[in-house]
């Protein structure tokens, strides 16, 4: 059964660039990862420093050993979450 994980990240106008570029550079790394179905990050359209995040995974495991991942710690904890005003998550199964 698939797992689903639908993040949302506010950040300050400031900061926008910094997180864009991280969450491209994870788009790109996380393609490598046995257990990722899918990887998409989205600005949202009218809303400085929102950003939408969709992701699938084989499985929760999958999920957890993605954040397990070297370039999860460097560009998703280490740089993104300091930045972040707001951040709320949504786990999903597939039905």
């Amino acid at each position: 059964m698939a797992f689903a994980v639908v993040a949302q990240y506010q950040c300050a106008p400031a900061d926008v660039d910094t997180v864009r570029d991280a969450l491209r550079k994870m788009r790109e790394l996380v393609a490598s990862e046995p257990a990722n179905l899918a990887y998409e990050a989205h600005e949202v359209v009218d809303q400085p420093g929102a950003f939408l995040l969709y992701e699938r995974y084989t499985d929760r495991d999958g999920f957890e050993a993605h954040k397990r991942t070297d370039h999860f710690a460097e560009l998703i904890r280490g740089t993104v979450f300091p930045l972040l005003k707001e951040r709320t998550i949504t786990f999903a199964e597939t039905v």
